[in-house]
């Protein structure tokens, strides 16, 4: 008996579509510019995962949370289950490519409800991201700025850095699609070729490395907890956070062409690619460690790093490499943050929504929701003035934000069976088992990040994400109680109605 293929495995070209009117029958007049290419489409989410920037950032974390065998097998792991979590949405991506992405998947899939909880969710863990990734990049810029003229990073001069990485991302994401499209295409061969100049000269320059044992096998606790099974499950943070930020290809899909396919691929494509490069970065790092309690002591441990193996210039240019990776990140990050906040506004779920769906005639860009995005992560950052954990917080909230608000849309699409119409973008009979994965995992991995990281709580240590979770999640309810009349998403574009409100957002 012969067994054919899954959709997704073949390779004949799958037949364009008219996307346009596809948004049409969705709901929606189209009002943004549709200028982005699918490799544009998988750039922007390869960079918002950016594995220079989520690695970097959490590498420390890594090293006192199980150290490098949670980090090498976890990343291994942690990115089998992302791959599934990524096909399975990208199912659903593409049968509704759209800048609500996911909230717009769960309404459709589920209801109204569905949809406006996955849409806070999703919001939390985009702004969490914004502020995690730029954050990060303000800590790598006070370490290259201390190596080359010894400026003491402070946390309120981190915060000045934060602040105007901010606002040149806001800045960018102004002029429009097109150049936000452009620097997410260089992000990509800026990644791949900073990876592969990194781990080259880690694997060339040191007169020692770490055994191929130590580098698989080592296991270290600094985190106060006895339990090695619970210290390895907090350690898969490093991965799991590095691996968000895919369903930027689906906010950005109304901006692509052909994004019912091209939305779908840019999704797993950035998934895997990241999956293979990470692994690279996270084992060229780890040979190269020359002494481990220096290493994890350090402000910024892969700072430290170069700095042992190539001294001070050495150690500078190559940090320059990560922080213009992580202004890459940051800068798609805002735009699919911003796109997300426009989706939402336009079907009236956020306070204010009338302002913040506006689009600029100029240059098809939602101008306010640019603004509030940034100026919401920089609020999410700002008790890393004042505690040494609130970063971690940051990060974690943003993982378990953005995490269940992958699972919604695919566990609604199973539970939904033949009622779901798939786009042309389909994992055919593997559609179940890959969905019913990827839920599990999204599952165990929540309960996992809202777990305290440190032994013995306090105010300082405490996990503060479970807390930012449980206030989102009370003001959306209480906004639901004042906005549930006007807020809906359309179930066809064309009425007077719905064509009055879209002419009043464009400015």
């Amino acid at each position: 008996m012969s067994v054919s293929p899954p959709a997704w495995s073949k390779s004949e070209p799958v037949p364009q579509r008219d996307e346009e009117e596809r948004l049409r029958e969705l709901g929606y007049q189209p009002v943004l510019a549709r200028r982005m290419g699918g490799f544009g489409n998988f750039a922007i989410s390869f960079s918002v995962i950016s594995i220079l920037s989520g690695c970097m950032t959490l590498y420390g974390f890594g090293l006192i949370t199980g150290g490098p065998a949670v980090m090498l097998w976890g990343w291994v792991g942690v990115g089998l289950f992302v791959l599934c979590i990524g096909m399975a949405l990208a199912e659903v991506t593409s049968a509704y490519p759209t800048s609500g992405a996911l909230y717009y998947m769960a309404d459709r899939l589920g209801g109204r409800k569905w949809g406006w909880y996955t849409g806070w969710l999703n919001l939390l863990g985009l702004l969490g991201a914004i502020a995690g990734i730029d954050y990060g990049a303000a800590l790598f810029t006070g370490a290259f700025l201390n190596l080359q003229f010894g400026f003491e990073a402070t946390p309120g001069w981190t915060m000045i850095i934060f602040i105007c990485i901010l606002l040149l991302h806001a800045t960018l994401n102004l002029f429009g699609v097109r150049l936000v499209s452009v620097l997410n295409s260089i992000s990509v061969w800026w990644h791949l070729g900073g990876v592969a100049l990194i781990v080259g000269i880690l694997a060339v320059v040191p007169k020692n490395h770490q055994s191929p044992e130590f580098v698989f096998t080592q296991f270290v606790n600094e985190t106060g907890w006895q339990n090695p099974i619970y210290v390895a499950a907090i350690g898969l943070l490093l991965a799991q956070y590095t691996f968000c930020g895919y369903d930027a290809s689906a906010h950005l899909s109304e901006e692509t062409s052909n994004a019912s396919v091209s939305a779908a691929r840019g999704i797993v494509r950035a998934i895997w690619v990241s999956w293979i490069a990470g692994f690279a970065l996270l084992a060229g790092l780890t040979f190269a460690i020359q002494n481990y309690a220096d290493t994890s002591g350090a402000a910024v441990p892969p700072a430290q790093i170069f700095i042992d193996v190539l001294g001070t210039n050495g150690a500078s240019a190559l940090l320059l490499v990560v922080i213009m990776a992580q202004l890459f990140c940051g800068n798609a990050e805002v735009a699919a943050a911003s796109r997300m906040v426009f989706a939402f506004s336009r079907d009236n779920a956020l306070p204010g929504s009338a302002l913040w769906r506006r689009v600029s005639s100029r240059t098809q860009t939602p101008v306010p929701a640019v603004w509030l995005s940034v100026g919401f992560a920089c609020v999410l950052a700002l008790p890393s003035l004042y505690s040494p954990t609130a970063y971690g917080a940051v990060t974690a909230i943003n993982v378990i934000g953005i995490t269940p608000a992958y699972a919604i849309p695919i566990y609604l699409k199973l539970r939904a069976g033949d009622r779901f119409q798939p786009g042309p973008w389909t994992l055919g009979r593997w559609s179940k088992p890959i969905g019913w994965t990827a839920v599990t995992w999204v599952v165990i991995v929540t309960v996992i990040f809202c777990l305290p990281q440190k032994n013995p709580v306090t105010t300082d240590t405490m996990n503060y994400a479970v807390v930012a979770l449980a206030v989102v999640l009370a003001l959306a309810t209480a906004w639901w109680y004042a906005a549930r009349g006007s807020y809906s998403t359309p179930q066809s574009y064309g009425s007077a109605r719905e064509e009055s409100e879209i002419s009043e957002g464009i400015v």
